[in-house]
């Protein structure tokens, strides 16, 4: 059986009632599995994570993104995290039987039919990207939803309307996509200076000569009272945990603050842990124990509680057992 992962970012954080309408169309879809719902009030953001076949996670997206748009308003949204629309971006991952390639054809068929049916900008990126200009996140991005009526003369949807009418205005673009897995992983800092996150976000993130594998920014958290260094690692072969988290370490101590933990957003790989474990333990050997020599090596119930069985995507989706 062919399995894919998907992972709908939307731009609402703080309507805990609307946030559980969207959950409960995942959870009512044949097929799928809602495995997380993480919401962060702060960046006004929400990350689900689910899983099924190409065929009904994509069909769950389509209705997905149908009640998101009606629910949510882009012209009253305010919020941290760089956002497009109301349905920010949704990736799908391949997990089982299937190829980032073929992956990517079912993100362009929920594309087409997500700018047809729904008459939403669209724009697909990374594996599923049909122009060099939007294979990476950021550049469609750019500017973000403030200047989407200049963006889309300037660069164009993949499908649907160029034109930014009333309609538009309400709902953003979407942007529609397929990679690999992705870790979204937060370090926190003792300060409140926005200043010394973004400065050690610009060392570590590879576009500025650091690690290979992140992207990262820097924001305050109100919900924190903190900073964090917010990044994306999309390789965490070549970036594990560890070595981003000692890096920002090392990084603070140079500005005079500290690094003290972490927070992981949505869903982590089992090998992702275990690596980490083996960092933090190398003498180790059991999976159980490994797993939480990582949650302690990284702090990772600094800001939020942090639930192996819930938010290791493998044991989460049933695909192995410790």
């Amino acid at each position: 059986m062919q399995l894919i992962e998907a992972v709908p970012n939307i731009s609402e954080g703080q309507d805990t009632a609307l946030l559980n309408t969207l959950a409960d169309i995942l959870r009512a879809a044949d097929g799928v599995k809602l495995l997380g719902m993480d919401a962060n009030p702060s960046a006004n953001r929400t990350v689900y994570t689910l899983l099924g076949s190409p065929q009904d996670v994509t069909k769950a997206l389509f209705d997905f993104i149908r009640q998101a748009t009606n629910l949510i308003d882009m012209r009253q949204q305010q919020g941290k995290h760089p956002r497009l629309g109301t349905v920010d971006v949704c990736p799908l991952v391949p997990l089982q039987n299937i190829s980032l390639q073929e992956t990517a054809q079912w993100a362009q068929k929920l594309g087409k039919q997500v700018a047809e049916q729904l008459d939403i900008p669209v724009y697909l990126y990374e594996a599923a990207a049909q122009r060099d200009s939007c294979r990476n996140l950021a550049n469609i991005r750019q500017g973000e939803y403030e200047n989407l009526a200049q963006k889309l003369q300037i660069l164009p949807p993949d499908f649907g309307t160029a034109q930014f009418s009333a309609h538009t205005a309400k709902t953003g673009a979407c942007i529609i996509g397929a990679r690999d897995i992705l870790i979204a992983f937060n370090i926190n800092l003792n300060t409140t200076d926005q200043r010394l996150a973004k400065s050690i976000a610009a060392k570590i993130r590879q576009s500025g000569g650091g690690l290979e594998g992140v992207k990262a920014i820097g924001w305050y958290m109100d919900n924190f009272k903190r900073v964090q260094v917010s990044c994306n690692i999309t390789d965490f072969h070549r970036a594990p945990l560890p070595l981003v988290f000692e890096t920002c370490k090392k990084e603070a101590a140079e500005l005079g603050t500290k690094a003290t933990g972490c927070e992981l957003v949505g869903l982590v790989p089992l090998e992702a842990m275990l690596t980490a474990g083996k960092y933090y333990a190398p003498t180790q050997t059991n999976p159980r124990t490994l797993i939480q020599a990582a949650i302690k090596g990284l702090n990772l119930t600094e800001v939020k509680p942090f639930y192996p069985d819930e938010q290791i995507l493998e044991i989460k989706a049933g695909l192995t057992t410790l």
